[in-house]
């Protein structure tokens, strides 16, 4: 197939054009460069150097493409950023979600698999989450996602386009030539072995006083390699609605540091710091719907066998890209 592949410098839209390639599918991506890095594109994809923001260019883009199927990475995706600036979160991911929406219905691309997030539902009543969970988001970046999420159900009861919502919990890992490498940096694991590499003095974890067996927030985190996997499949599927894609086994803060710990032989000094507005508890998913329709099994569900592979790729590049 053809796929018009947004926001494919980032860190899951790089793994997942990958694999893609590797299928035999063509790949065009569209990315801005803003916060992805064009050392991450891959050299099979064609690219087009562009913003969703920009509706001519991505119409443009989409029109001479002619794609069988759109894969929707491109966004903003830092909870507290979009606490401190919710405009740009709602500009950013809606509007441009929007445009590229549009471009589809005018040049007749039947077919998007959205780049969603457990984020849409908030501090959920009950663990693990199932699709049917009530989404109540409790940060603007959250939300920013599920009101596209919304929209593109009315696109798809309206105007028939085939809409598939991957919600994915806390990816992590990297590949052999492609990691995680963000500015700035708010993600647990590469936080914790930026600090095992001596670039940080101590990794901070925000609130020890959650109701949970050690008091600090606890995450499911998924492989990219796992996330580039679901979205293979989800191409081929002829479904439309929401996946929830995770290893449904949650691990708090305190044990991905000990595990940080255990891989790389550092100590990884830790102090515990106020709670960070948005964060939720607990976000663990229940992953049955995708491993039932989609045949979906994630080859790296340990959390060790995750930040080992995210350590060799730090190790070696320290600065990430820009090493």
């Amino acid at each position: 197939m053809k796929v018009f592949l947004t926001g494919g410098a980032g860190y899951i839209g790089s793994v997942t054009a990958g694999r893609l390639l590797d299928a035999g599918h063509e790949v065009l991506v569209f990315d801005n460069l803003g916060r992805g890095h064009r050392e991450a594109l891959d050299r099979r994809a064609g690219f087009v150097e562009g913003d969703l923001l920009d509706a001519d260019r991505v119409s443009g883009a989409v029109r001479d493409f002619g794609p069988d199927a759109v894969m929707h990475f491109a966004a903003f995706a830092l909870v507290v950023e979009s606490m401190s600036d919710p405009a740009l979160y709602f500009h950013n991911n809606v509007i441009g979600g929007m445009h590229l929406a549009a471009a589809m219905l005018k040049h007749g691309v039947g077919r998007i698999i959205f780049s969603s997030t457990c984020a849409t539902y908030g501090e959920p009543d009950r663990v693990p989450i199932t699709e049917d969970t009530p989404q109540s988001p409790t940060n603007p970046y959250g939300e920013s996602k599920l009101v596209l999420e919304k929209i593109l159900r009315w696109y798809h009861e309206r105007e028939g386009m085939k809409t598939v919502f991957l919600r994915y919990f806390n990816a992590a890992g990297a590949t052999e030539r492609l990691g995680e490498d963000h500015d700035p940096e708010t993600h647990l694991i590469p936080i914790v072995l930026q600090a095992a590499l001596g670039k940080r003095e101590r990794v901070h974890i925000y609130g020890d006083d959650y109701d949970t067996p050690d008091g600090t927030c606890i995450r499911d985190y998924i492989h990219i390699v796992d996330l580039a996997e679901a979205h293979a499949l989800a191409l081929a599927t002829e479904h439309s609605g929401a996946f929830n894609l995770g290893n449904g086994n949650g691990y708090s803060v305190k044990e991905v540091v000990e595990a940080a710990r255990q891989v790389t032989g550092c100590p990884i000094p830790a102090e515990t710091a106020p709670r960070r507005p948005g964060d939720p508890p607990r976000l663990v998913a229940s992953a049955e719907k995708a491993r039932n329709v989609l045949g979906w099994r994630p080859r790296f569900p340990a959390l060790r066998d995750i930040v080992a592979t995210a350590w060799a790729w730090h190790r070696d590049r320290p600065d990430g890209y820009g090493s």
